[in-house]
C-alpha cells in the first residue's frame, strides 16, 4: 500500500485533534453523532488528489467539507474520509475575461464579495455571509440579485475537480461536459471533489436600495394576496422577501409600539444604475392594500455588505439550527392559513420564516439544478438547548410538510433528508445524474445524499 504525505494535517479517529477536525468548522451547534474514520485538512490540490487515492486504497468513502454551513452537516459521515478544504481559500480574477477563480471554502460574503467589489465586479453570493462557495454552488446558490443574475451555479463556467480514481480534471461545457453539468446543482450527489470554481462575474451595480415595511401578523392574508398579484410585474432586480420574525428590533414609525409575538417584515432589495431608477422599480410596493396599516417603513441606500451584516444578526453563531423548505406555485389563499399558523407559532426569538418572491423570468439552462417555482417558503428554527432538538424538529418538519403538499419540491440548501425527503431535481435530471455518477464514480467512492430512506429520494411529498 502506498505511503501518503500531506502538506495539510491528517487525523485518524482517536488521535489528538480529531474531534475539532471532525466538527470544529460546522456552523450548526447541533453537532452530528457521526464519526469519520479520518479527517484530512487539505492544504493544496496535491493533498486532495492524495486524499482520494488513500481512501481508495483503504476502502473508505470520501466526504467533502467546504464552508461547514450545511444545516444537517452532510460532510460528516460515519467511517468515511472527510476531506476538509477550509485551508484553501484563495481567489483569482482575470480582468480580460471577467472570470474569477474561487476555492470551495471561500466565504461568499466576507471574502468573495469584497474581493470583487474592489475590482468593480459582483457575483450572486449567498445571503448568509459566512457560507462557503463549495456547497453553495453545488446545490444551486440562491443569492443577492439572483432574480437578475440567476442562480449561483448558472454563473459557474468551469470547474477543476478530483475524480474518484484520483485524477485532477477540468470540466466545462466542451470538456468533460457531463461532469460540468452535474456540478451545477447535484449538491452532495456530485461524483467528484471540486478544487476550483470558475465564476462569471457582473459589473458592480452603482446603487442598491433597501425598502422595509413592518406589518402585524394579522395582516398576512391581504398582504400575501397582494404580493402574489404584484410579484410577476416587478422588475427582476427587485427582490421581495416577507419575513416572519420575533426579533424586537424592527422598523417602527414614531410613537408606534411593537406588538407582542411575531410581526411581518416586507424587506425588498433592488440594484440599479441610479436612485431614481430603483425608486421607480420599487413604486409598485407602495401601492399595496395594507400600506396604510403599516407599523413602520424605512428606505435607504444599502450594499451587499450591509445586507450581509443584517443577515448575520438574524443567523447568530453558536446556536442550534433546524431548517426546511418548499417551492410552491400555489395561490396565496391556499398557503396563507398554514403560513399564518406557522408564523404565529415561531418557537424562539431568533427563529424566522420567509416567503421569498422568486417568479422565474426565464428557462433554466441545461444543468442538474432544475427545480424552482413562483415562491420559496423556508423556516429556520434557531435555539440553544439540546433538550429542544426533537420537539423543534417535529414542529418544523410538520409545518413545512403541510405546505409541501401543495408545493413542487425542495431546495437542497435548506433541507435535511434524514427526516423528510422531497423532490429536489426534475425527474429527467435525477435520472441523468444517476448516469453521470455511474460513469464518474462507479464504485461509490464519494458519499452521496444523507438520508434514512434512499428509496424516497427525489420523490415528491
Amino acid at each position: 500500500m502506498a505511503e501518503y504525505r500531506f502538506a495539510g494535517r491528517f487525523f485518524r479517529r482517536g488521535e489528538a485533534g480529531y474531534e475539532d477536525a471532525r466538527v470544529g468548522r460546522v456552523f450548526n451547534a447541533r453537532r452530528p453523532g457521526r464519526f469519520p474514520a479520518a479527517v484530512l485538512l487539505a492544504a493544496d490540490d496535491a493533498d486532495l488528489v492524495a486524499g482520494v487515492r488513500l481512501a481508495r486504497d483503504e476502502g473508505l468513502r470520501v466526504s467533502v467539507r467546504a464552508g461547514g454551513h450545511s444545516w444537517a452537516a452532510w460532510s460528516v459521515r460515519d467511517d468515511a474520509l472527510l476531506i476538509d478544504t477550509g485551508g484553501m481559500r484563495d481567489i483569482r480574477y482575470d480582468a480580460a475575461t471577467g472570470i474569477a477563480a474561487a476555492r470551495p471554502a471561500v466565504q461568499g460574503g466576507t471574502e468573495l464579495v469584497p474581493f470583487l467589489a474592489a475590482r468593480g465586479r459582483a457575483f450572486p453570493a449567498g445571503h448568509c455571509q459566512s457560507v462557503g462557495m463549495g456547497g453553495y454552488l453545488l446545490q444551486g446558490g440562491q443569492g443577492w440579485n439572483g432574480r437578475a443574475w440567476g442562480w449561483g451555479c448558472e454563473n459557474v463556467v468551469a470547474i477543476d475537480a478530483v475524480t474518484a480514481d484520483g485524477r485532477l480534471v477540468h470540466a466545462n461545457e466542451d470538456e468533460n461536459a457531463d461532469l460540468y453539468w452535474a456540478a451545477r446543482g447535484a449538491g452532495p450527489g456530485f461524483p467528484a471533489l471540486v478544487t476550483t470554481f470558475y465564476l462569471r462575474t457582473h459589473p458592480q451595480p452603482p446603487v442598491m436600495l433597501q425598502d422595509t415595511w413592518t406589518f402585524r401578523l394579522d395582516d398576512a392574508p391581504p398582504l400575501l394576496a397582494w404580493l402574489h398579484e404584484v410579484l410577476p410585474t416587478l422588475d427582476v432586480t427587485v427582490e421581495p422577501v416577507l419575513a416572519a420574525t420575533r426579533l424586537p428590533d424592527v422598523p417602527l414609525d414614531q410613537g408606534v409600539r411593537r406588538p407582542e409575538g411575531t410581526v411581518l417584515l416586507l424587506h425588498t432589495t433592488a440594484a440599479g444604475d441610479s436612485v431614481a431608477q430603483i425608486e421607480q422599480r420599487l413604486a409598485p410596493l407602495h401601492a399595496g392594500p395594507v400600506a396604510g396599516r403599516k407599523l413602520g417603513h424605512v428606505r435607504g441606500l444599502t450594499s451587499i455588505a450591509d445586507e450581509n451584516t443584517a443577515q448575520a444578526t438574524q443567523n447568530p453563531e453558536g446556536h442550534r439550527y433546524l431548517a426546511d423548505c418548499t417551492w410552491t406555485n400555489a395561490a396565496a389563499a391556499e398557503i396563507t392559513p398554514s403560513l399564518q399558523r406557522m408564523w404565529r407559532e415561531l418557537p424562539t426569538e431568533h427563529s424566522f420564516s420567509i416567503w421569498y418572491g422568486w417568479a422565474p423570468a426565464r428557462p433554466l439552462p441545461d444543468m442538474a439544478f432544475s427545480l424552482e417555482a413562483n415562491v420559496y417558503l423556508a423556516t429556520y428554527v434557531i435555539f440553544t438547548d439540546p433538550a429542544d432538538d426533537d420537539r423543534y424538529t417535529d414542529w418544523v418538519l410538520s409545518r413545512i410538510g403541510e405546505l409541501a403538499l401543495s408545493g413542487c419540491g425542495a431546495y437542497l440548501g435548506d433541507t435535511d433528508f434524514q427526516r423528510r425527503t422531497d423532490r429536489f431535481l426534475s425527474d429527467d435530471a435525477y435520472r441523468r445524474l444517476a448516469e453521470v455518477r455511474a460513469r464518474w464514480d462507479p464504485d461509490g467512492v464519494f458519499c452521496s445524499y444523507l438520508t434514512n430512506d434512499p428509496d424516497r429520494l427525489n420523490c415528491h411529498a
